[in-house]
């Protein structure tokens, strides 16, 4: 059912592209991270959630319909549904069944419930593409109340030492999820770019903690002490070393390794990922029962090899997927 091309991953019977690469007639796009979701497609569709972000980080004018999760579609003789991935808000894995055959792809996922995403759903298929970027035995994360009670703790220290606890997470999904972890503490403080996202929440009745968008600008006395979160491309810019009296803290699944942390420097390092761990993958994955699992970005020999360990024939897929954001937030 499923062709992988140069323009990305192709669903032969239906005529469309599932997440491509290159400008396409109609894609079906699983979130709206800037590696799954990308300009130039004369027709998107997506999860409703995932249609005010498309038109945020895309274009407000594109050509985008949305689609409610579980709800059954016809396309060219495919029958097509989106179930919640767990990743961010709006993200889905789509199934496709033609003549009794069940494909999923997976996009992006998680199994830990993060209390804004809708959940994971096993979807039951013959073959199923799934990610591996966090597919080593090293990489297991903390609950979702280890991570909160971490990252509170760490504002705690630092307010007792006179710091302004200045946190670093994508701006789609990983922003959010720090906001309500450290909600009610002091003053929450988001770049601009993290603010704009943060309307497509609220669009879709998503409340997330008060906040304000800092200009950095203008002067920025006023963070001093208070509690700042910034994407990465603005680690070691000018409106980063603007902030006052800082110690800042990386939150990624990377974190899991110490010698991540060391790399930039970090004050402290939080492993917390919108993606599943080893563990998460590997139930995921066996959940399905698929017979067939096409492994993308990420560890995708060790993880392939594993499940081949498992008695579940595994191939290992070449994909431009891996940079959820683009790098070039500006100031």
């Amino acid at each position: 059912m499923l062709k992988f091309t140069e323009n990305g991953i192709y669903c032969v019977p239906g005529q469309f592209y599932i997440d491509p690469w290159k400008a396409v007639d109609k894609a079906l796009i699983t979130h709206g991270h800037a590696d799954h979701a990308h300009w130039g497609m004369k027709s998107y569709l997506c999860h409703h959630f995932t249609v005010p972000i498309l038109k945020s980080r895309i274009s407000a004018d594109i050509n985008v319909q949305g689609i409610a999760y579980n709800e059954i579609i016809r396309i060219n003789g495919v029958q097509v549904s989106f179930h919640p991935a767990g990743h961010i808000i709006g993200s889905a894995q789509i199934r496709m069944e033609y003549k009794g055959r069940v494909v999923v792809v997976s996009g992006d996922y998680k199994i830990q419930d993060d209390g804004l995403s809708t959940p994971f759903e096993v979807v039951k298929c013959h073959e199923f593409v799934t990610e591996s970027t966090f597919g080593l035995p090293i990489y297991r994360w903390p609950s979702i109340a280890t991570q909160h009670q971490q990252l509170q703790q760490w504002v705690i220290d630092n307010q007792k030492m006179g710091k302004t606890s200045v946190f670093i997470g994508y701006s789609l999904g990983k922003a959010q999820r720090i906001m309500k972890a450290i909600e009610g503490i002091a003053p929450i403080y988001v770049h601009y770019s993290i603010g704009k996202l943060n309307e497509a929440y609220k669009q879709v009745g998503i409340k997330l903690p008060e906040y304000q968008a800092a200009d950095f600008r203008e002067s920025v006395a006023h963070l001093d002490q208070q509690l700042v979160i910034l994407p990465p491309s603005l680690v070691d810019t000018s409106a980063f070393k603007k902030i006052p009296n800082k110690a800042y803290a990386i939150c990624s699944g990377w974190m899991q390794v110490r010698g991540a942390r060391r790399w930039r420097s970090a004050d402290a390092g939080f492993a917390i990922s919108d993606h599943a761990d080893w563990d998460g993958l590997i139930t995921a994955v066996q959940n399905t029962g698929a017979e067939k699992v096409y492994v993308t970005h990420g560890q995708t020999a060790v993880f392939a090899r594993y499940l081949t360990e498992l008695g579940i024939e595994a191939v290992e897929l070449q994909t431009e997927y891996g940079n959820e954001e683009d790098d070039k937030t500006p100031e």
